[in-house]
């Protein structure tokens, strides 16, 4: 699946392509499943063009899980055959949503995890990790989500809780049950927030994590106290209330780390990944579309074999 130009959803179809090859460092899976993130429609759509030139055409998809069957110079501890989930290379270099994708960071799928559910989880698992480090989150502190129904908030509560965090999200009501299965107080987004905070964060709120992108750094920066405490990943107005704005760069990533980290976590029981809806890979332009509304409660993932 590829697309030739910015645009819509729209945009993207299926066509035949040469198969890629793992490089130096890199291995090539047979993929099972890919994830879908917001930045896959936002570099369809042209959103970051400013920020992350493509080369057309270009295949979305940063995340993946499959079958490793083509090994790159110098890899060890991986050989074909293995079952793994891990990162493509970034964006300029394409995507997973084929049959084939090489990926530059990986670790052994979970026995827990369905493809499906290893496939849209590395990502996420590099994002919270990245965060996380950016806002120097220890054990014993308070983490606000604003926006912990999404795919990148479940995964960064749970692994925040796997350092000692507590958690409070925020989401609508009828998601408040899905996170406190979850383990995350839930509490209701929008104009307020710091008062039905109060009662359940009686010593404050130590860092933020903004996912939601929906206008409330203001309000995020006051309930902090610092700009320096609130990471955003999803408000490109962040300069404007001094806040952080964490994206995936060129190059090794802090968050890969995690990778393996989760995996032993996923195998002691102590990290799911929640699936909003798994589509074929034909309808990679439902799944984009999907993840644009910003209703997704969990992963939206595309299975391709």
């Amino acid at each position: 699946m590829q697309y030739h130009r910015y645009g819509g959803s729209e945009v993207l179809c299926m066509e035949e392509v040469e198969e890629p090859h793992a490089g130096p460092g890199q291995v090539r899976i047979a993929v099972r499943a890919t994830g879908v993130t917001p930045v896959d429609w936002y570099l369809r759509s042209g959103m970051l063009r400013d920020i992350a030139t493509l080369d057309f055409p270009h295949i979305p998809g940063m995340d993946a899980a499959g079958i490793v069957d083509e090994v790159g110079e110098g890899v060890t501890g991986t050989a074909v055959g293995d079952e793994v989930f891990g990162l493509v290379p970034f964006v300029d270099q394409g995507g997973a949503a084929a049959q084939y994708a090489v990926l530059e960071a990986w670790a052994p799928k979970p026995q827990s995890w369905s493809f499906e559910e290893a496939g849209g989880a590395a990502g996420n698992i590099d994002t919270a990790m990245r965060v996380l480090e950016a806002l120097e989150a220890a054990e014993g502190m308070t983490l606000l989500i604003d926006g912990a129904a999404g795919g990148v908030g479940t995964i960064t509560a749970q692994l925040a809780q796997a350092r000692g965090l507590d958690v409070i999200g925020t989401a609508s009501k009828g998601n408040h049950d899905f996170l406190d299965q979850l383990g995350v107080v839930p509490v209701t987004y929008g104009a307020g927030l710091a008062d039905r905070l109060a009662p359940l964060a009686p010593h404050g709120v130590d860092v933020v994590l903004d996912a939601a992108g929906k206008g409330s750094l203001g309000e995020l920066v006051a309930i902090a106290g610092d700009p320096h405490r609130v990471v955003t990943i999803a408000d490109f107005d962040a300069d404007r209330y001094g806040v952080r704005f964490s994206r995936s760069q060129a190059g090794e990533s802090p968050g890969w780390a995690g990778l393996p980290l989760a995996a032993d976590l996923a195998d002691l029981g102590r990290l799911t990944v929640p699936l909003h809806a798994v589509f074929p890979l034909k309808e990679t332009a439902t799944a984009h579309d999907a993840s644009a509304t910003g209703h997704a409660r969990g992963k939206i993932v595309i299975t391709v074999s």
